[in-house]
């Protein structure tokens, strides 16, 4: 039993020897610009493997970084569903400036009103209306936002608020015609309004002058659709003397798990007061469903290039192959095993594989990522990165691989079952 099993495992050994032997043979004899065009076409699959889907995935990766960055933070806190402010605010602050692994703590006044541009002008007839927009008014304090959320670098005109900027605001890029490509009427928008100007922002009863010193673009809507505030100025506008803010904003050190300081919160009795959220639980519902929605449709793309880069090696082998059927023949005559051949061809497939994968995951790696790290791609709504892990690599590697041994056994198996004198002899 025991020898029977060595002689098993030493046929296979030469079985792979003899097939390796044969396909270094054949890849140094073949044409070397054929080799260049089948490595280039394996190459190209990959990337269009990992590059395809991780564009999509990082076309939305680069929203989530945005709103996390310059809206959301690490940790999230809100008010109730049937509160209109968080209650305990300054209790909430100071116990999560406490804790160790929270950075930097911000926190937002906000109050629904109405922007106006034209309030001067007189009216030719009763029924024009103004040019008013509704929007989001938000009180600050501005080097606590600038730290967590990097506000100021966001301001494409003008200047960043200073603590003591009474009736100067900061205008969203969306609140304003000139930085948007469409026009819309559900969709209202300040005219011609500069750096510089006065516009009148209302809230309730309350009416104010105001003088735009900065606007902001972010592709953030949350904040495109804001006026800001320095929050003592706003919070002696709307009255709020207790204190208690609307939104508060966490920054944690980094590898700090959010989960973990979330809880600590929630310890100490604060979620009666306050809607506590990590990032990814106060992420938009859409914006989960984009992810799940373009990861899938960059796996179907990706998938078609497979498919087509295994007919090309099945092509290729095919060829190869029937065009050195007498070749084959000859091989099976003096002696060599079928499975000798065929495990030559497939040896073949799999080095025009390796060399593709390998090719294609140092220009990931080492070329494109990098670039698109530091120059991300401008869409409309986000500023697109590449998504690409190792793990998530790995798996598409061993795909191109697995599809590319089927590729190349399949041809080389229907060629060399054919007889062997046929096969010398070109019947």
């Amino acid at each position: 039993m025991a020898k029977t099993q060595k002689s098993n495992s030493s046929g296979i050994e030469n079985l792979v020897r003899v097939g390796f032997f044969l396909a270094v043979r054949q890849v140094k004899r073949s044409n070397i610009w054929t080799n260049v065009l089948i490595v280039s076409i394996m190459t190209l699959t990959f990337l269009n493997l990992v590059i395809v889907s991780g564009i999509l995935v990082g076309l939305i990766e680069g929203a989530v970084t945005a709103v996390k960055s310059h809206y959301l933070g690490d940790i999230f806190i809100s008010n109730l569903k049937n509160k209109s402010y968080i209650e305990q605010s300054s209790q909430i602050i100071k116990a999560a400036q406490n804790l160790p692994s929270v950075e930097a703590v911000a926190a937002r006044y906000i109050e629904t009103g109405k922007v106006e541009s034209d309030y001067k002008e007189n009216k030719k007839r009763v029924t024009d209306l103004d040019e008013s927009v509704g929007t989001s008014i938000v009180g600050i304090d501005p080097k606590a936002e600038d730290i967590v959320t990097g506000l100021s670098g966001l301001v494409i005109e003008g200047d960043y608020l200073e603590e003591n900027d009474y009736d100067r605001v900061l205008v969203g890029a969306m609140l304003l015609k000139k930085y948007l490509d469409f026009d819309s009427p559900t969709f209202p928008v300040l005219q011609k309004v500069e750096i510089g100007d006065k516009i009148q922002v209302t809230i309730g009863e309350n009416v104010r002058e105001v003088i735009v010193k900065g606007i902001t673009r972010s592709k953030v809507d949350e904040i495109d659709r804001r006026i800001f505030f320095v929050d003592k100025q706003l919070r002696g506008l709307i009255g709020r003397n207790d204190y208690n803010v609307d939104e508060i904003v966490l920054r944690l050190a980094p590898k700090t798990d959010p989960i973990s300081v979330k809880n600590a919160l929630i310890g100490n009795g604060f979620d009666q007061f306050a809607r506590i959220q990590t990032q990814e639980d106060a992420e938009p519902k859409f914006i989960k469903d984009m992810k799940q929605t373009f990861a899938l449709l960059g796996n179907i793309i990706s998938s078609i290039g497979l498919v087509v880069a295994a007919i090309t090696i099945f092509i290729v082998i095919f060829v190869n192959a029937i065009t050195r059927r007498k070749f084959i023949g000859i091989l099976k005559g003096i002696g060599i095993h079928p499975k000798a051949i065929e495990m030559a061809y497939v040896f073949q497939s799999v080095f025009y594989a390796l060399m593709g994968t390998a090719i294609g995951t140092f220009l990931v790696f080492g070329v494109i990522k990098p670039y698109l790290d530091k120059n991300p791609i401008n869409f409309p709504f986000s500023d697109g990165i590449l998504v690409a892990t190792a793990s998530g690599t790995a798996i598409r590697i061993a795909v191109l691989l697995i599809a590319t041994f089927i590729a190349g056994l399949i041809p080389a198996r229907m060629v060399v079952k054919q007889n062997t004198l046929d096969s010398i002899l070109g019947r």
